[in-house]
């Protein structure tokens, strides 16, 4: 992989980059998978699927020479929260009834164990991630409950990385104390925006100083990383009110921040049309201008850029694993986890082995109809080509590395990697005549000015796509 240290460091400035915006901003994947879920079947062949899970356990028979059993990252979707923001893209259930805690509690651990039998129970578990929804939904005594299931199937590396999101609002000192119980180490606060006229037109009031109080708490538990979530783009956000907003988020020190662009997918999320495009969102110009007043301030801050919209403390482990070039992505986002297979649990997790994605049923009733009837809840999945397994190690490597080494390629794909892609390669030009990445004979880099566009030099090796994709948000 090209080191990083290659890439040019500067931001660019609002000017040259407003044309590309235009030229550039088309709806493509966030690429937390390849091929990404619009690919995914109900007609999966589920024994080839079942075979795919044995063969990423090493229990296929007869075993399999690449049958390598290496470690596990868990997934749990829980995905209660009492109130809709309306700018959420995630797949949530609204509800005030407490009881549902207890009730989905019960299904997860249904769902465990009619899973653990088909993994390896030597595997060790190195990455744990609670997302949501609003895991804090959940009484502490629910966590406990939940945490004794997850220990009785599985075993814990001991340095594994274990995260959950939190809802600052949702928030006890109780419901930190029973995440560091079940082993969580690490903490995603969701704040989006600081500034109260903004947290009221997307239905999220959240007080600055409960966010404080949050990361407060969780470090006096023990948390060895806090992360700090923003989005820009909002309804009513100008590039001042989020210099605020970023400004009062580095005063509470994180380790982290991910700064997402606001995806706008009213097609998919009917909440969103309650923003009205022309009054309330940003224009392009207003969003691109928030996004790199966030890589100056955050750099500035001495947090390091990594991938495309996440920042940490050159101390951190995902700024090393950046540096070292040892970086992953996967359904979480980025992560210093590389080599896991991921098993999800929970209405619409998925799941994700060398050759398969799966993914559990995304509404709650069909999720518990499934359990009930004794069968696990999947809904639909994909099972990988050969040539699937390039283009993924190809796309990582641009999300990731911000580049492409020939050499590195190649021997990990075991081809000549310029010659097998030299069509795709060939479709760079317009990209570098744009000053988007640098071509030279071993490799290209990505630029300062490309960061912003990953997404796009991605998807020219997404054989997947139409040439003009629909269905995704906008890639800037």
């Amino acid at each position: 992989m090209v080191s990083p240290r290659n890439t040019v460091t500067v931001p660019p400035s609002v000017e040259p980059a407003l044309e590309l915006v235009r030229k550039y901003n088309v709806p493509g994947p966030r690429y937390t998978s390849y091929p990404t879920a619009p690919q995914f079947s109900e007609s999966i062949d589920r024994d080839a699927l079942r075979r795919e899970i044995a063969l990423d356990n090493g229990t296929a028979s007869p075993p399999a020479l690449s049958s390598v059993a290496g470690p596990l990252s868990l997934y749990f979707h829980l995905p209660f929260c009492e109130t809709l923001c309306w700018y959420c893209g995630c797949t949530t259930v609204i509800t005030r009834r407490r009881a549902s805690a207890g009730e989905y509690v019960g299904w997860l651990e249904k769902e465990l164990a009619l899973t653990a039998p088909l993994l390896n129970a030597a595997r060790p578990v190195t990455q744990l991630h609670f997302g949501g929804g609003t895991p804090t939904f959940l009484p502490p005594a629910e966590i406990d409950r939940l945490a004794a299931a997850i220990h009785r199937h599985f075993t814990f590396a001991p340095d594994s990385e274990n995260s959950v999101e939190i809802d600052p609002r949702r928030l006890t000192k109780e419901h930190v104390e029973a995440f560091s119980r079940l082993g969580c180490n690490r903490a995603s606060l969701g704040v989006q925006d600081t500034n109260p006229q903004v947290q009221l037109a997307v239905h999220r009031w959240q007080p600055l100083a409960q966010t404080a109080q949050a990361i407060t708490w969780l470090r006096d538990a023990g948390f060895q990383s806090v992360s700090v979530d923003l989005i820009y783009g909002l309804p009513l956000q100008t590039p001042a009110t989020f210099t605020t907003t970023l400004d009062e988020i580095i005063a509470l020190n994180p380790d982290r921040l991910a700064v997402f662009s606001y995806a706008h997918v009213p097609w998919i999320k009917p909440a969103q049309k309650i923003f009205d495009d022309r009054a309330q969102l940003p224009t392009t110009e207003a969003k691109l201008e928030m996004m790199m007043t966030a890589v100056a301030k955050l750099t500035a801050a001495g947090y390091v850029q990594i991938g495309m919209d996440h920042f940490a403390r050159p101390d951190d482990e995902l700024a090393i694993a950046f540096a070292e070039g040892t970086l992953h992505r996967n359904f979480q986002g980025y992560t210093t986890r590389a080599g896991a297979s991921l098993y999800g649990f929970g209405m619409s997790s998925i799941s994700q082995t060398d050759g398969s994605f799966y993914q559990n049923s995304k509404e709650l009733p069909d999720y518990v109809a499934a359990l009930e009837a004794g069968k696990l809840p999947v809904e639909r999945g994909y099972l990988l080509t050969t040539d699937d397994r390039r283009r993924r190690t190809i796309i990582s490597d641009i999300m990731c590395g911000r580049g492409l080494d020939f050499a590195s390629l190649s021997n990990r794909l075991g081809l000549d990697f310029a010659t097998a892609y030299a069509t795709e390669l060939a479709d760079l030009t317009e990209l570098e005549n744009d000053g988007l990445l640098v071509r030279h004979a071993l490799g290209i880099n990505i630029t300062a000015l490309g960061r912003l566009f990953l997404r796009i030099i991605a998807m020219r090796f997404d054989a997947h796509l139409t040439k003009r994709p629909g269905g995704f948000s906008k890639t800037v």
